[in-house]
């Protein structure tokens, strides 16, 4: 038994992305916390089937310092640390989704794909009271430019909010390539609101553009993993990074979590300029309106 306990914790370690994001947070935990995270890391298959007592057990440590370790990480608790860590170890038999079996018939898989959205939503919704949506309109209000970013997936995520927020009558534009990324931050202004879109956070590039960025004033709002390195060059992070593997599958449940976010955003970018933007989405109605009735 315990010979197939080490085979198991080893198996469950090998290409786990929240080990290796344990693993980056290590200097920046409490020497109690380094425990949790060191046994963790060594027994991943164990933690996910260990109660949070089992884990303040085996690392001697409270169950407080089992929790306070959790909420380093960037998640809400024990149960949440568990449930990434299930997300971590799937090893997929295909690369369609990760709660989608290759065998499973059309009727389930869709009923599945919907499934593991509503969860995102579900889990997103208990983050909400946490994130700094005041603060980050507020500085959006007086932005000479909103600039969205985003690379691969997430571009097209940054893209389509530069569409809807453009028509508050705020001037705003994209950076969807690494080499805009670089330009454009290198070039950065104390008023201008970058808005980056990255599950992960780790884009070397990125994080060196947003560096850049912050460093020459401008404010950096990600929405990401809080533990990523995008997150530590943010002025205001949105922990959007539901349990999915986007090294595998096509981003689907994460990219629905980064637009209703951003949806967020800009409604109440939308109440916090009140009549002017009302007026703003009121005329680029019209004008498609306007084009379409004088076609023929």
């Amino acid at each position: 038994m315990q010979e197939n306990n080490k085979r198991k914790n080893k198996e469950g370690q090998g290409g786990n992305s929240l080990v290796k994001r344990i693993e980056r947070q290590l200097g920046q935990l409490s020497r109690s916390e380094k425990r949790v995270a060191q046994w963790i890391i060594e027994n991943v298959a164990s933690a996910v089937d260990a109660s949070i007592s089992e884990v303040a057990e085996a690392t001697q440590v409270s169950q407080p310092t089992v929790i306070r370790f959790c909420r380093s990480m960037g998640m809400t608790g024990f149960r949440d640390l568990r449930t990434h860590l299930i997300a971590a170890m799937q090893r997929p038999d295909n690369y369609l989704h990760n709660d989608v079996a290759i065998n499973d018939d059309t009727d389930d898989a869709v009923v599945k794909v919907v499934e593991s959205s509503i969860r995102a939503l579900v889990d997103l919704r208990t983050l909400l009271s946490g994130m700094p949506f005041q603060a980050a309109i507020d500085k959006m209000v007086n932005a000479r430019q909103l600039i969205f970013v985003g690379l691969g997936a997430s571009g097209y995520v940054a893209r389509d909010a530069c569409h809807k927020f453009f028509r508050l009558g705020i001037p705003c534009g994209t950076a969807l390539d690494s080499q805009t990324i670089l330009q454009q931050s290198a070039i950065a202004r104390s008023d201008e609101v970058y808005v980056v879109i990255s599950h992960m956070g780790e884009w070397a590039e990125m994080v060196d553009g947003m560096r850049c960025a912050r460093d020459r004033g401008a404010t950096i709002i990600a929405l990401t993993d809080p533990v990523s390195s995008l997150a530590k060059v943010a002025t205001w992070v949105f922990d959007c990074h539901p349990p999915e593997d986007t090294n595998v599958f096509t981003p689907m449940s994460s990219r629905l979590a980064q637009l209703t976010l951003l949806d967020g955003l800009q409604i109440g970018l939308a109440l916090e300029l009140g009549e002017q933007a009302e007026e703003n989405l009121k005329l680029t109605k019209q004008a498609l309106f306007s084009k379409w009735s004088q076609d023929p």
